[in-house]
């Protein structure tokens, strides 16, 4: 057998035994330790980490590691965490991208048929109906047309909403308006009536929808962020919601997470809070795509094809 494959970074031991149950299932030829229980000798020999939010001094540990193995699709704190180049392989998984392409229909519907008007006229004890917008009659904006923006368009274009999407190099969708570059992204931003935030977090995307982008928005838009937290520029959202140039913004991720009591996001009444849910990781899928990497990896000595760490993604 191999040298070990190390796991790094569970959120305590019950989510760590799940991991290796999950993990040693899909590829039951692989042997596969937790960093805290491994010797010495065996994190030297160690080629291939598999994490999830890693201790960056446990993968400092690992000196002859050739490649690492996301179980996440966001890899912003692995980039920042190595000081040595090293192959990270993000995760791409259909289920993960069949997931989130459901949140983002479901919670654009939430946004299309105007629930959270609708929640606060029941706090309010008020019956008022508001005229049906269709989906034909919509445009939601994707920011970031990677496998978890194409996933989502597919799932708006089925449900009959107008779709265009921006990215920062060239893309072809089929059956969306596809822009590109920095010049192209007020033209995108000015045609949504929802826009979804599906970005990565890399230098160039932090404080990306600022009070400049907001602004470049349809008046009355709404925002869904499902990316990170930080893309968005929480004080400049705050005020283009408090000006009533946004109509509503759901998030689902945060700068800090869980957002903390104090956080003025908690009772805003133009925002939705969500406990970072919209595209979990499904441990089975997720496996098997690991496993598969792995077996490639096995037979020909090659990792797979990590990220561009200079563009962050």
């Amino acid at each position: 057998m191999a040298e070990a494959i190390v796991l790094i970074g569970c959120k305590g031991q019950t989510q760590e035994a799940e991991y290796l149950d999950v993990l040693a299932t899909a590829m039951p030829e692989e042997r596969i330790v937790p960093f805290r229980l491994m010797e010495q000798a065996e994190r030297d020999a160690t080629q291939v980490a598999i994490v999830a939010n890693p201790d960056p001094a446990e993968v400092a540990a690992l000196p002859n590691l050739v490649w690492v193995q996301s179980l996440w699709a966001g890899v912003e704190r692995l980039v920042s965490a190595f000081d040595r180049p090293l192959p990270i392989v993000r995760l791409v998984d259909r289920e993960m991208a069949r997931t989130m392409a459901e949140a983002v229909l479901a919670w654009t519907y939430y946004l299309q048929r105007d629930m959270p008007a609708y929640a606060r006229q029941q706090r309010a004890g008020l019956w008022r109906p508001h005229p049906y917008r269709k989906p034909a009659d919509t445009t939601v904006g994707l920011l970031g047309l990677g496998a978890l923006g194409i996933a989502a368009a597919e799932r708006l274009l089925g449900a009959g909403f107008r779709v265009t999407g921006w990215s920062r190099s060239p893309k072809s969708v089929p059956g969306i308006e596809a822009l590109h570059g920095m010049e192209a992204l007020p033209t995108m931003l000015g045609r949504c009536d929802i826009l979804v935030c599906l970005v990565p977090l890399t230098p160039d995307t932090r404080g990306l929808v600022n009070a400049e982008r907001l602004a470049a928005l349809k008046p009355g838009a709404s925002l869904i962020n499902f990316a990170r937290g930080p893309i968005v520029a929480t004080a400049d959202l705050i005020a283009a919601l408090d000006s009533g140039h946004l109509a509503h913004a759901v998030l689902d991720v945060f700068e800090v997470e869980p957002l903390p009591a104090e956080s003025p996001l908690w009772s805003h009444p133009g925002v939705t809070v969500l406990p970072h849910i919209s595209g979990p990781t499904d441990m089975p899928s997720a496996a098997g795509t690991v496993a598969d990497n792995l077996r490639v990896y096995r037979r020909t000595g090659q990792p797979p094809q990590g990220i561009d760490t200079a563009r962050g993604y």
